[in-house]
């Protein structure tokens, strides 16, 4: 299945599945959170049950999603030191502190709270269960804060010291931690989260109103996904398009990659929309582009020189054909977005939000828009780093351990077969949950099974009153 491959491209390929399946579920999770928070502090504010009911339901779709998380993201990390311990002696110095502030900061913050939210709703008192809600949603964000500064320090390397050993050496934390991708690249990636987040929520009310379930519930949660989008989706281009001019300034063979750019235009950038791009005869076949729009997106200039991968050595090229349409799924799908959101706004002013169906299908059709777009953006934008790990220094071929492709393959075939049975098992499960409209009392986690009907004799609950003092 796999001859042919080195182990250097057979570990690229086992650390793209497994960091792909796992960002599934970070992206969920950090909008998800903030979701449940916003949630809680409604009901609270307004004392409204439909909140409380939401909560409880999309608590247990968190639970999983977030367990989930955890278990792929642990099997990532193994592999920078099986499968890349050059890479992990050469740049341990500064990426291992950062991904431990992570977990001494973010994950801690998440596990000591996260109980409480899941099992404490009816033990603890109403601050304390919102405060751990908000907690986690704060770790969710930590965790980002920390992982995609580590990344963003890949692509942009500065404010270290490179040893007479080869080894990179912090010389200034606050130098690396804020590298110049890093805001752009913490906005752009939050900002993904939150919309993930809004068109699953979204495509799950737009089911249940499909089905007829046109209970307060599912009128809420469809509400206000689309009213996330409304506000998140504009926000996204504008950060989306200074991120992109970041990546012109400091990685511009990246964007030569994206744009299908060749060969230098002194006078103007056409702007392919589509086309294939060849590699080996240097060129867009079958093109369809916009002439000198290129640059007017790029520089804002319809007349601006754009330089091409003509002016960068032949070795340094990333894979052209996978970065050009990675990028144009990511902002078809963002256009979509939009689309949906303008749909809804209009809906909202005729007061139809709830009746029309054509929309409530696009919504549902948009559903796993998110997760897509933000596959397709990392993609993008690690695709686009090659062929090096630590960008301008570390090569990817020089980054991977002295292993036996065998060895190499064997182990990718093992995490495909795993994968897809456990992550596919419970995502099926999740479907099931999503399946469900939510309902006036909704159970929580805690209360999903009751205790009885499996064979186990309830603790007793706290009384509310005393669950306050």
């Amino acid at each position: 299945m796999f001859e042919g491959f080195d182990a250097t491209v057979l570990a690229r390929m086992q650390f793209a599945f497994t960091v792909s399946f796992h960002f599934i579920f970070p992206s969920f999770t950090i909008g998800l959170a903030s979701y449940l928070a916003v949630l809680e502090g409604l009901w609270l504010w307004t004392g409204r049950a439909v909140y409380i009911d939401l909560f409880k339901y999309w608590l247990k779709i968190f639970s999983l999603v977030f367990g989930m998380g955890v278990v792929s993201g642990v099997v990532m990390s193994y592999q920078f030191g099986t499968n890349w311990s050059v890479f992990s002696d050469k740049a341990g110095s500064i990426v291992g502190p950062l991904m431990a502030y992570e977990v001494l900061t973010a994950f801690f913050l998440e596990a000591g709270f996260l109980g409480v939210m899941l099992f404490g709703m009816n033990r603890v008192g109403k601050s304390l269960h919102f405060t751990a809600t908000v907690a986690v949603a704060i770790g969710t964000l930590l965790s980002a804060f920390w992982i995609l500064a580590a990344n963003s320090w890949m692509q942009t390397p500065v404010g270290h010291i490179v040893a007479a050993n080869g080894q990179f050496q912090p010389g200034s934390w606050l130098t690396i931690i804020f590298n110049p991708s890093f805001p752009y690249r913490l906005v752009h990636t939050v900002l993904a989260a939150f919309l993930t987040t809004a068109l699953a929520v979204g495509g799950v009310g737009a089911w249940h109103l499909l089905r007829g379930h046109k209970t307060g519930g599912a009128r809420v949660m469809f509400s206000m996904a689309m009213g996330m989008l409304t506000v998140v989706v504009p926000i996204q281009l504008v950060a989306g398009d200074q991120h992109g001019l970041n990546t012109l300034e400091h990685q511009p063979a990246k964007v030569m990659a994206m744009e299908g750019h060749f060969d230098s235009h002194p006078d103007g950038a056409p702007l392919f929309l589509f086309g294939w791009p060849d590699m080996e005869k240097r060129r867009v076949d079958y093109g369809v582009y916009v002439p000198k729009l290129g640059s007017l997106v790029l520089k804002h200039d319809l007349n601006a020189p754009m330089k091409g991968l003509d002016t960068v050595p032949r070795a340094d090229w990333a894979p052209v054909p996978i970065v050009f349409w990675s990028f144009r799924i990511m902002v078809g799908l963002g256009l979509l977005m939009l689309l949906l959101a303008g749909w809804s706004v209009l809906a909202r002013v005729r007061h139809q939000l709830y009746d029309w169906t054509w929309m409530h299908r696009l919504a549902l059709c948009m559903g796993p828009a998110g997760f897509v777009a933000t596959t397709a953006g990392w993609v993008t934008t690690e695709v686009g780093r090659q062929p090096f790990t630590v960008f301008g220094l570390l090569r990817t071929a020089d980054s991977s351990s002295p292993l036996q492709a065998p060895a190499v393959a064997t182990s990718l075939l093992a995490f495909i077969c795993v994968y897809f049975v456990v992550f596919g098992a419970g995502i099926f499960y999740i479907l099931r949950l999503m399946n469900q409209p939510p309902h006036h009392d909704e159970p929580g986690p805690s209360e999903a099974v009751p205790a009885r009907a499996a064979g186990i004799t309830p603790a007793p609950v706290v009384p509310h009153a005393i669950g306050e003092l």
